[in-house]
């Protein structure tokens, strides 16, 4: 994947790095050339000093191939406006925001823009929104203790049961979409292919579930 990470502070610069790790194809924007050493000497992207909402910065980057963007600067409105140009202008696939005011989220959310309010941003969930497409963070309870996600239920998951991804006091299937109707399930309830379920996990048992979906 092309991933373009407007912010190289300290989530950015984590993002970078382990998307790089991967192999994915990374470059960073930031507006500050100095930062660019949180990513290391053994950083294979590449770097480019400016504002991550100017066009000319944006194409220079190579927004126009970009699978993703994830806008991580310490301003909320430099990320949503870096942010909607990505979506809207250049059609980029998958775009996520950070945000400091949580009161903003239902207003990125009707304009399409997944966001994480700061308590519980991590380099982890970002690089989980964007690779793993199939799994969505809906919500947050309390602090970020645990996340509503939705997930496209995987091919390896249809024809066990809800009870095969549940774990006590952990992980909970609350509800499954199937064929665009939301149903309310039993234990013993079949995945079929194509449904989507609705999972309640304790953010301590994230890599437990992503190894259940086979993402680890």
């Amino acid at each position: 994947m092309k991933v373009i990470v407007i912010g190289a502070g300290r989530v950015g610069s984590q993002v970078a790095t382990a998307l790089d790790l991967e192999g994915h194809d990374i470059v960073v924007v930031d507006k500050d050339p100095t930062v660019f050493n949180r990513l290391g000497k053994a950083f294979k992207g590449r770097t480019i000093t400016g504002h991550g909402y100017d066009r000319d910065v944006l194409t220079d980057a190579g927004i126009e191939r970009a699978d993703a963007l994830v806008a991580v600067t310490s301003g909320d409105n430099h990320n949503i406006v870096a942010a909607l140009m990505a979506k809207n202008v250049f059609r980029v696939p998958k775009v996520v925001a950070r945000i400091y005011d949580p009161e903003r989220a239902r207003i990125y959310a009707h304009l399409g823009i997944p966001t994480i309010a700061s308590t519980a941003w991590s380099a982890e969930r970002v690089k989980d929104m964007i690779v793993h497409g199939d799994l969505n963070h809906v919500m947050e309870l309390g602090n970020g203790e645990v996340d509503l996600l939705e997930v496209s239920v995987p091919e390896g998951l249809v024809g066990k049961s809800v009870r095969d991804v549940t774990v006590p006091g952990e992980i909970l299937v609350s509800a499954l979409v199937r064929q665009g109707r939301g149903l309310i399930h039993g234990s013993g309830t079949v995945f079929e292919r194509g449904d989507v379920m609705y999972v309640m996990v304790l953010s301590s048992a994230q890599s437990t579930f992503k190894r259940m979906l086979g993402l680890d």
